[in-house]
């Protein structure tokens, strides 16, 4: 199978080519250039496996110049040993109104975890099997909790250095001290004044810039990335769909051929896009439901087939949501368009203008599969507060998102069919938010204190990596403007 670029040209790469690359040398994403189907039988068969197995046998319908042997070891290494606090890796947990996949459950309590730790075990492996002889340099732009996931999963990995961006003052407590407290030889993170977006925009602009590609070429450095624009990052995520759906008929909830709904929490767009790619590979997917914030640029474009970025900017009680440019799109928009002309368009126009409109028809057609709605604070505190009244369970402010717009869809369309949750963080990551909106006072008490009283009333324990932040040291401390963001990329290259 070859990748190309959403916007056209003449690449045509392996799949452990376009890992390595991360991004089109014409600022466009790379897509497979056809979708794998798979039959019933191939779901049915998934359903004894456990996920590490479920992983193989998705990951090869993508990554077909991989050897089975080498995604098998890439996997282990992955989700093996005590990375995860549960065997099952991603659980399909099941309450009375809905289910609730936990994505959670590795070692930065974050969804990005299964992406971000095998990720950097499909790029090693890309780098032995291109004969790159190049450090990998992993650049990263974070609203949260993406550069967590993968400074872990990247530290002290063998030819790589990663350096994570992150706006200043624009993540939680926890996740700020998840990525100071980094350790490993080969990191850096850098805040960035300013907003995600402005972080995102300015490490896109780092990739597009081929002058100072062929610079950090001089001194043996290529660039690639870890966000969702990498395939490598996206492609893992396709998995736990699949999985979730096995979960579903282990448990009696569906039978096979079913169709399922999911409602998942995006900023980037790429959590919820993995669920497209594996109802187009034919897992029996119903209505793909985007739950946005009080940052609604995808519901608005999603109901309006506008996108306009230029609005207010809000920062809220679900930081990994607070994005007004949604990277991921552009793949969906290849997709339904099939037109790399189109694409490459409308991304034009979002550089240029702030704003691009789609036609009527192509809208029509992505509303078949996709619906959106938004949750503002209150109504994501009362999601919150209504999950733990009636189920006697605490989602994060994100999963509350998808919690109370999964309500809303379903009360709005009398849509019957079984509906499952994304749960995107553990609610210790936002633990003041999450105990605010359950009534507790948090005023005057540090995240520590916060961590315990949560721990009292949730059924999970407080996750080891969290625990630990208390007594670990501070080691990045730099903040830089926009502007400066490729200086401090090519003074961390040159170390």
């Amino acid at each position: 199978m070859k990748y190309i670029s959403t916007r056209g040209g003449a690449e045509h790469l392996t799949s452990a080519e376009a890992i390595l690359q991360g991004l089109s040398e014409n600022g466009g994403l790379f897509v497979p250039e056809e979708l794998p189907k798979v039959a019933p039988s191939f779901i049915e068969a998934l359903v004894p496996l456990a996920y590490e197995e479920r992983a193989v046998r998705v990951l090869q319908a993508f990554l077909t110049d991989y050897s089975e042997d080498e995604l098998r070891g890439c996997v282990t290494r992955a989700y093996g040993g005590s990375k995860f606090d549960t065997e099952r890796r991603a659980p399909t947990k099941l309450l009375q109104t809905h289910n609730v996949l936990e994505l959670w459950h590795g070692p930065t309590s974050a969804f990005k975890d299964m992406a971000l730790q095998l990720l950097p075990q499909l790029l090693s492996t890309a780098l032995a099997k291109t004969g790159e002889q190049d450090d990998v340099l992993i650049l990263v732009a974070t609203s949260g909790d993406t550069g967590k996931a993968a400074l872990e999963g990247f530290h002290d990995v063998p030819q790589t250095k990663i350096m994570v961006f992150y706006p200043e003052g624009g993540v939680s407590r926890i996740q700020h001290l998840q990525m100071t407290t980094q350790e490993g030889g080969n990191v850096n993170v850098t805040a960035v004044r300013g907003n995600f977006d402005d972080a995102q925009t300015g490490v896109k602009r780092i990739f597009g810039d081929k002058a100072f590609g062929k610079e950090l070429a001089a001194v043996g450095v290529k660039l690639s990335s870890a966000n969702s624009i990498n395939w490598g990052r996206l492609v893992p995520q396709i998995v736990y769909y699949f999985s979730a759906y096995a979960d579903l008929l282990v448990a009696g909830r569906i039978t096979m051929g079913d169709a399922v709904n999911f409602c998942v929490p995006t900023g980037n767009f790429g959590d919820i896009l993995a669920g497209f790619y594996a109802k187009c590979m034919g897992l029996p997917v119903g209505r793909l439901v985007c739950a946005s914030n009080k940052n609604n640029v995808l519901t608005d474009f999603l109901t309006t087939g506008t996108y306009n970025r230029n609005r207010a900017f809000y920062q809220t009680i679900t930081p990994s949501m607070d994005i007004l440019i949604s990277s991921n799109l552009e793949r969906l928009l290849y997709h339904m368009s099939g037109s790399t002309a189109a694409v490459a368009g409308w991304m034009k126009a979002l550089a240029e203008t702030g704003t691009y409109t789609i036609p009527g028809d192509l809208l029509a057609k992505i509303q078949e599969t996709f619906a959106a709605g938004w949750a503002d604070e209150d109504a994501t505190k009362a999601a919150i507060k209504e999950a733990y009244d009636t189920e006697g369970y605490i989602p994060d402010t994100h999963t509350a998102v998808a919690w109370q717009v999964a309500e809303a869809y379903q009360k709005e369309t009398g849509d019957t069919r079984p509906m499952v949750v994304v749960s995107t963080a553990s609610p210790y990551k936002f633990n003041g938010s999450v105990l605010a909106a359950l009534g507790h006072e948090t005023a005057g008490k540090d995240e520590f204190a916060l961590l315990d009283e949560l721990a009292f009333m949730n059924s999970d324990p407080t996750p080891a990596g969290l625990a630990s932040l208390k007594t670990k040291t501070v080691r990045h401390q730099d903040v830089c403007e926009r502007e400066e963001m490729r200086a401090f990329v090519r003074a961390f290259a040159d170390k």
